[in-house]
């Protein structure tokens, strides 16, 4: 059975289904990220958006790196960064610090992301090129896939990362157009599919993410699908909206594995290299493997 919620009470936390419950893993490659984590004085996506594979990327040894601090200049209603004005700026050393904790683990691809940082005179640009052109000084055969705010669509800003050359340029797209304005702060539909659009027309692999359990109809999704494919998109996830407490957006819908089966199927027919869709993808689950259909 499908398991369907539609409130509108904040205060009613709903029981999440079987499907979406995970067991905490742990074990040598777990360690060795929380170690790598602190020693390198590092954050993650993974801590600071409570993501719900936390755990279980980690003990693949994997995790998705999160530069410029921990405070984010906007405040989406589905997100868990901490929203606030942010006391940090760019740090030199953090790009060779985020490329020493690649090599430590070992990694073969990496994910960078970072909160939005709208205070800053780029935007966080010339953070994400210093540690793409790191990687590919010192280690060149590792892939580079970085996850960026939508840096306000400024072209001298776009310019900064696209010359950085990442192999995977991922920015999400999030919801629907109709429930842009209740979901992100500050973003629009049009400016992300904007920028998707410049990324892969300056040759890059561009790639984006979907929540749904807004309160989306299919409709809507397909019309997601569609524009992301005339954007240019090659790689595409789509998972299940948790609600990170009270106070954000309540959780509308579950989907089942069904449905994110069926929506595999059909987002498939618009042309995309690869779409990972489940309860528990995000946009960052897996990279590792997405990226080998490339």
């Amino acid at each position: 059975m499908i398991e369907t919620v539609n409130f509108l009470d904040r205060k009613f936390r709903p029981r999440l289904p079987a499907y979406l419950k995970q067991s905490v893993p742990n074990g040598r490659a777990f360690s060795n990220v929380m170690d790598s984590i602190r020693e390198f004085k590092l954050n993650t996506v993974c801590e600071e958006a409570k993501c719900p594979n936390r755990t279980h990327c980690y003990s693949r040894g994997t995790l998705t790196f999160q530069i410029l601090g921990s405070v984010c200049t906007r405040a989406c209603g589905f997100c868990a960064e901490t929203f606030g004005k942010p006391e940090t700026g760019f740090d030199a050393t953090e790009a060779g610090r985020v490329v020493e904790a690649a090599r430590r683990l070992n990694l073969k691809h990496v994910v960078i992301t970072s909160p939005a940082r709208d205070d800053m005179d780029d935007d966080g640009a010339g953070a994400f090129a210093a540690v793409v052109e790191r990687f590919r000084a010192e280690l060149p055969l590792v892939t580079v896939e970085i996850l960026t705010p939508d840096f306000r669509d400024r072209q001298e800003c776009l310019d900064v990362v696209f010359a950085s050359r990442p192999h995977v340029f991922n920015h999400n797209i999030e919801t629907v157009r109709r429930l842009t304005p209740k979901v992100r702060n500050k973003a629009a539909y049009d400016r992300t599919l904007s920028v998707l659009k410049k990324a892969q027309q300056a040759g890059l692999v561009a790639k984006s993410g979907i929540m749904v359990g807004h309160g989306e109809e299919h409709d809507e999704l397909l019309e997601t699908f569609r524009d992301l494919a005339a954007a240019g998109v090659r790689l595409v996830t789509i998972g299940q909206y948790l609600s990170p407490s009270p106070r954000h957006l309540p959780v509308v819908r579950f989907y089942s594995p069904e449905e994110f089966d069926g929506l595999r199927r059909e987002a498939l027919q618009y042309g995309f290299l690869d779409v990972a869709a489940g309860p528990l993808v995000r946009s960052s689950y897996h990279a590792d493997e997405s990226i080998k259909n490339l």
